[in-house]
């Protein structure tokens, strides 16, 4: 590439520049600057240091017209000034010259129509590596005219001295620059910090053009039939849409324009933690040669140990979107037939499968329930109750019922079919009772996508009001309606009002005159 284009960023003084260089090349570099292990399966294993997840409290928007008038400011989406940015601007630029960089140009968005040209500077070559996996990879024709949307400066060994001077949060500082397009990253070295920046642009950009992007995974049956499923980390929204029977168009992040639905990129970033060869066949049989691990356990001999969480229970991996045999080739899909939320309620209240009415798929949507287990995070000992709106709050630059109102005017528009799907406990609360089983959510599914599911006789539960099926294939029926499950039916009723009091109160901060309002469609204790 030309000098002139990193120079034109700030940089100087600028040593080798690896630009798009391939899986082997990328390797070699790699093994060579004592980055990563190679494991027996051929993959390469990196430790991303003290940080082994995001640092959302980091991140930044500059306060910049006119993207402050869209922006949702708040605890999410928090303001550093023009000044205090150009300030860190330089600290990255310090750190990315007197060195060899790693450059990497990519595309995020496989519709024409749609997509965003990127490219990210870095130091460190697994980081590229990381984006070559996640990202689209253009072709070489596309490559030789190649011309950035956005760039990503990330200087992962730079940190921010002054953050106390600077009010900020930590040292740690991810930065996003809307109207000069482009993000400076320092303190951190997680990946997943340049996947999920961009991922948050997207969410930026796309609703103001009328075009949805979504935190969900999809994939498409023989007759093109396109299913969308949308949860939080740990609700299985990778492993269910990593199906041998249809093909899988994406496990993490898409939109949904004029066109249809498309993958934002070109790769997967799965939980390994407890990873299973019987359960989870297709996603381990990925992790091979060009596979990136962050943060596992390694014997010497190369193995792997998936069930050791010492450094991490956010054990990954990221790879190519191909080391899936049964992928679609051009990463999109029709209008969907079908979108499914995911929630793993450790609480044991909510059934297994229900069928949503429009107005409740929008409560369901703006509220992104799941919740969270002893093992997940430091400090949890018992269940607690995790409410993000439109399943991927972090990641919202906009308000969340902007995203709302383009899902309800699509699901209208296309005659969509939405369900929620429980894949936590059923039987009691987590540690009473069990784990939904993998077979019984996996035929929940596959009656929702062969459309035998339209067939059942339904019942209304009592207080959340979901419509559950009475049979469905040879799921005990006893399961469906989740107090059936409970021993102790008095406890259960306590449990369920309890979870609809977090539902409520969660849900009132979209109460009011500007936004429709869709509390009634949600539970209400005494009904």
């Amino acid at each position: 590439m030309k000098l002139e284009e990193l120079e034109a960023l700030g940089l100087k003084d600028i040593g080798n520049v690896f630009h798009n260089l391939s899986y082997d090349e990328l390797i070699q570099h790699e093994l060579k600057n004592g980055e990563v292990k190679q494991t027996n399966k051929g993959a390469t294993a990196v430790d991303t240091g003290i940080f082994t997840g995001r640092s959302p409290k980091d991140k930044y928007f500059v306060d910049r017209d006119p993207s402050n008038k869209y922006i949702a400011w708040g605890d999410v989406n928090k303001k550093v000034s023009s000044k205090i940015f150009d300030e860190l601007l330089v600290v990255a630029q310090e750190q990315l010259s007197s060195t060899d960089l790693y450059v990497t140009d990519v595309f995020c968005g496989s519709s024409i129509a749609s997509k965003r040209s990127v490219r990210f500077v870095s130091e460190i070559a697994w980081q590229s590596h990381f984006v070559k996996n996640m990202f689209i990879r253009p072709t070489e024709p596309e490559l030789e005219v190649f011309k950035s949307d956005f760039v990503v400066l990330n200087a992962c060994k730079a940190v921010n001295d002054k953050w106390k001077e600077h009010g900020l949060n930590s040292e740690v500082f991810v930065l996003f620059d809307v109207e000069n397009n482009i993000a400076i990253i320092g303190g951190t070295w997680y990946g997943g910090e340049m996947k999920k920046g961009i991922f948050s642009m997207m969410n930026y950009w796309l609703p103001l053009e009328g075009k949805l992007p979504m935190h969900c995974s999809a994939n498409v049956g023989d007759d093109g039939d396109t299913a969308l499923f949308f949860g939080l980390s740990g609700t299985g929204k990778t492993t269910l849409s990593t199906d041998p029977h249809r093909a899988l168009i994406g496990d993490d992040e898409h939109g949904w324009d004029n066109h249809g639905v498309f993958n934002f990129e070109g790769g997967c970033y799965a939980k390994v933690i407890n990873l299973d060869g019987k359960s989870e066949p297709e996603i381990y049989g990925a992790i091979k040669k060009d596979a990136l691990l962050e943060n596992v356990v390694m014997y010497g001999d190369g193995e792997v140990d998936y069930e050791d969480g010492s450094k991490t229970e956010n054990t990954r991996v990221s790879y190519p979107i191909e080391h899936i045999a049964n992928h679609e080739p051009g990463l999109n899909g029709g209008h969907p037939k079908n979108i499914i939320f995911l929630t793993a309620d450790a609480f044991g209240v909510l059934p297994p499968v229900s069928k949503l009415t429009k107005e409740q798929a929008m409560y369901y949507f703006l509220s992104g329930y799941t919740a969270k287990v002893a093992g997940t995070e430091r400090g949890i000992t018992e269940p607690v109750a995790t409410f993000s709106a439109c399943f991927g709050e972090a990641f919202l630059p906009l308000h969340p019922t902007v995203y709302a109102k383009l899902l309800g005017e699509k699901i209208d528009e296309h005659g969509v079919n939405v369900y929620l799907v429980n894949t936590g406990w059923t039987g009691g609360v987590y540690g009473v009772g069990k784990r939904m089983s993998i077979k019984n959510t996996r035929a929940c599914i596959n009656a929702i996508l062969d459309g035998s599911i339209q067939n059942s006789e339904f019942n209304v539960t009592k207080t959340f009001r979901l419509q559950v099926p009475k049979t469905l294939g040879d799921i005990n029926p006893d399961i469906l309606n989740p107090r059936n499950a409970w021993a102790d039916k008095d406890l259960f009723d306590k449990t369920r009002d309890d979870l609809a009091d977090m539902f409520i109160a969660n849900y009132k901060k979209y109460q009011d005159e500007n936004h429709t309002d869709y509390a009634p469609y949600g539970p209400v204790v005494g009904s």
